[in-house]
């Protein structure tokens, strides 16, 4: 999937003091999933993470996890038809670590589906990196 420069990014970031104006996608993913600037703090990234799976762009992923829990590969959910983020809390735990607690919707085969996760991510040598995970409310097994 390609994105328009001018058109408004996929992860619904709007203008800062004016909510009703969304960001275009060369002023808030695309400029660090193209690579034409560092991404500045977690809630950047994780936002053009979710732009990536949007796009599909396994490349931004990887490249953006983790070395320490990193797959090897990613596949992705055939079909999957996103519908909207929803970033509830950014906190930057110290310089280079912080939380970005978010709730993206989707819907697959014509059922809706709801991804509430707490991220990790850790910046190493000045870039941020996800690192991992957790849903509120659901056990571990």
């Amino acid at each position: 999937m390609t994105q328009q420069a001018d058109a408004p990014c996929l992860c619904g970031r709007t203008a800062p003091g004016a909510p009703a104006r969304r960001l275009s996608w060369r002023h808030c993913c695309g400029r660090w999933i193209d690579r034409a600037a560092s991404v500045p703090d977690a809630e950047s990234l994780m936002r053009s993470r979710y732009s990536a799976f949007v796009r599909e762009d396994a490349a931004w992923l990887l490249a953006t996890w983790h070395a320490s829990t990193r797959p090897a590969r990613l596949d992705f959910e055939s079909g999957a038809q996103w519908l909207g983020l929803e970033v509830r809390r950014h906190r930057l735990i110290d310089a280079d670590h912080a939380e970005v607690e978010f709730v993206a919707r989707y819907r697959l085969a014509g059922r809706a589906v709801r991804l509430h996760e707490r991220s990790r991510f850790a910046r190493e040598a000045g870039q941020w990196f996800y690192v991992d995970g957790d849903q509120p409310g659901q056990k571990n097994q």
